[in-house]
């Protein structure tokens, strides 16, 4: 007897997505070539995962592309991470033609000033989409959001706007990158890893977690439909029965 195959409900989808892009260095070794080909090809299934994504109907996905810690790479690969980013704002029209509303997220303080410059275009002048809320996670960690948090909030507290006591949950929650946006209901790793990595760590507390082996630059708009269907399976109790 054979089992039918359960496909997407594309009425039910999350709301937001998170991806830690993860393996375009293990992708390359395996094929014997430099760890910066598979950030190429991983370049590319970004924008394809991305558009899908647009294209099915997702409110909100954000990416890591450059942890905090990413700084400790070999710099011929930071390097060539940040010309891929380069090349990518510079062609970033193409998301602004396809309605996506791109964001970054992270201390982009230590960005060469034309990176700087770009993603201010970039972010201008998708503004006005309407369609998929796309945040790039640059320069980004979860721990250190959490403390730009904490400086913003104790600035108002020196500043006598606010008090020490009406600091709570959402008042966190509105000083961090993604303020006002949802938190991702399902955060997704590719690669075989088994670790969040500084990703998000406020907005995922109840965060439903989907693991591959298969590395990202083999990702498919089909693994993203699994991890859906996944997600959709799942009874999510946010602590209560």
């Amino acid at each position: 007897m054979f089992k039918k195959s359960i496909s997407v409900d594309f009425e039910r989808l999350p709301k937001h997505i998170g991806i830690i892009m993860d393996g375009n260095g293990r992708w390359a070794k395996k094929r014997k070539l430099p760890r910066t080909a598979g950030h190429t090809v991983g370049a590319k299934t970004f924008k394809s995962i991305a558009r899908y994504c647009n294209k099915i109907g997702i409110e909100y996905l954000t990416v890591y592309a450059f942890s905090t810690e990413n700084w400790k790479r070999p710099k011929d690969e930071v390097d060539a991470i940040m010309k891929l980013l380069k090349d990518y704002l510079v062609d970033a029209k193409n998301f602004k033609d396809e309605n996506i509303k791109v964001k970054f997220i992270g201390d982009l303080s230590p960005l060469s000033d034309d990176l700087k410059q770009l993603i201010k275009e970039s972010e201008e002048g998708s503004a006005d989409a309407t369609g998929l809320n796309l945040n790039i996670a640059l320069n980004y960690g979860g721990r250190d959001e959490i403390v730009y948090a904490a400086k913003k909030i104790a600035k108002k507290v020196k500043e006598g706007i606010i008090s020490p006591d009406e600091i709570d949950e959402k008042m966190i929650s509105g000083n961090i990158y993604t303020a006002s946006q949802p938190n991702p209901d399902i955060i997704i790793r590719p690669s075989g890893e088994y670790r969040i990595s500084n990703f998000l760590i406020w907005q995922s507390a109840y965060s439903e977690f989907w693991y591959s082996d298969v590395l990202w630059p083999d990702f498919k708009p089909k693994d993203l439909d699994r991890a859906i269907i996944d997600f959709q399976q799942r009874n999510r109790r946010f602590g209560g029965i």
